[in-house]
């Protein structure tokens, strides 16, 4: 059986909620640096190592992530539990790669203080050094399964100038619709291969998932004006935060801020404690809403607040990537977007090139110690091809070796 054959059918192959469940919790243990970040480990876990997606169809569903509002890397890990167990690989999914990060800063606001100390300091920086490598190797793979041409080449280098110039979220949508553009154009003759993201759902489940989204976000403010009910206001906080921001995380802390903070419910001052705490957990970013759920004045607080605010703030672009994802299926099979595909892919490659330029390289190497162990570690990754999880355990150890000498 041919390398290739063998990747098709471990893809055709469907999955169960334990199977995804274990994946997702690894890597929601695991992976830190911040949403790109996870799309390195995503595509490290779940194209390499497990071969559930092909490249091109995991590079189509970032795109279609970061074309939708909502934390993005939770809904790319929504959108791989729901192609590989249907609804119950979503829940898997989204449990898996959510819980870990929520536990802990559930831990933070309980008072329980874990980052005290040079060498846990240290750890905690190599976590987040690790992050370089892992983008890196996604960016170096990628780049030559979807930019083996030039016009490919140059939409994948357009991407990334069009992301680093632009440096927001405008310039993630603007990258994607400049390479669907470029590659209609220049590469209709370079279609991708058939294989769509494999998620059916069926068209009652689609409609019925973007009434709710829509209903959600206009319903709830108009109840909380009616009755006070405080749970519906913490509710439908949460719930506009996560339903309005395109990219998730670090930009999605204003919209936290205004929700939590302006109305008295939170104090700047536990506001910034969570959000520190936030960027040296693995994960998705917004599991910060526990942190604000349970830390809040007016109940519910606590572990309801807690779960009220964890679940608000996921659910709209959970309902999005139910709604959008089956239509998208459909969509890519029009024949002028299989050259836009193409282009797509590739903007997609640069678009993860330029995230690593800045954010992940600026925040993550910040002396020459830090880039010889950040290079390093690529060099494992794409060399003899060691596992990520065993590059995520040597940075850190090397980094808490390196905070303090050893006495």
């Amino acid at each position: 059986m041919s390398e290739s054959t063998a990747a098709s059918s471990a893809t055709d192959r469907r999955g169960t909620f334990a199977e995804v469940l274990l994946a997702f919790l690894r890597l929601g243990m695991t992976s830190f640096g911040g949403p790109i970040a996870h799309l390195g480990y995503f595509r490290a876990e779940f194209v390499a190592r497990r071969r559930w997606l092909e490249e091109h169809v995991f590079a189509e569903l970032v795109a279609v992530c970061q074309l939708l509002p909502g934390p993005a890397s939770s809904q790319v890990a929504f959108s791989i539990g729901l192609s590989r167990a249907g609804y119950p690989g979503a829940l898997a999914a989204w449990i898996g790669f959510t819980l870990p990060s929520a536990l802990v800063m559930l831990a933070v606001a309980y008072g329980v203080d874990w980052m005290h100390g040079p060498r846990i300091a240290g750890v905690m920086h190599g976590l987040q050094l690790v992050a370089v490598p892992v983008v890196a190797q996604a960016v170096w793979l990628m780049g030559r399964r979807l930019c083996p041409d030039w016009p490919r080449r140059a939409i994948g280098v357009g991407g990334f100038v069009v992301t680093l110039a632009m440096h927001s979220t405008l310039g993630s949508l603007t990258a994607i619709a400049f390479g669907a553009i470029a590659g209609a154009i220049w590469c209709e003759d370079r279609a991708v291969a058939p294989e769509a993201p494999s998620v059916s759902v069926p068209r009652r489940a689609r409609v019925g998932a973007l009434v709710a989204y829509v209903v959600l976000l206009l319903l709830p403010p108009v109840i909380w004006v009616a009755t006070r009910y405080q749970p519906v206001a913490l509710f439908s906080a949460f719930y506009r935060s996560g339903a309005l921001v395109f990219g998730g995380g670090h930009v999605i802390l204003p919209l936290l801020r205004e929700a939590v903070v302006i109305p008295g419910w939170v104090s700047d001052a536990q506001f910034l404690t969570g959000y520190g705490a936030a960027q040296a957990v693995p994960g998705p970013l917004a599991s910060f809403s526990a942190y604000l759920g349970a830390v809040m004045g007016p109940a519910p607080n606590g572990l309801v607040g807690a779960a009220i605010a964890l679940v608000a703030i996921f659910l709209p672009g959970s309902l999005l990537v139910l709604g959008v994802l089956p239509f998208w299926n459909e969509v890519r099979n029009w024949r002028w977007m299989q050259g836009a595909l193409a282009g797509i892919n590739a903007s997609v490659v640069g678009l993860l090139a330029a995230a690593l330029v800045n954010p992940i390289w600026p925040a993550a190497v910040l002396s020459w110690t830090d880039a010889a162990i950040a290079l390093a570690a690529f060099g494992l990754l794409i060399g003899p091809k060691v596992p990520p999880i065993l590059i995520v355990l040597v940075t850190a150890l090397t980094s808490a070796i390196l905070a303090q000498p050893l006495r």
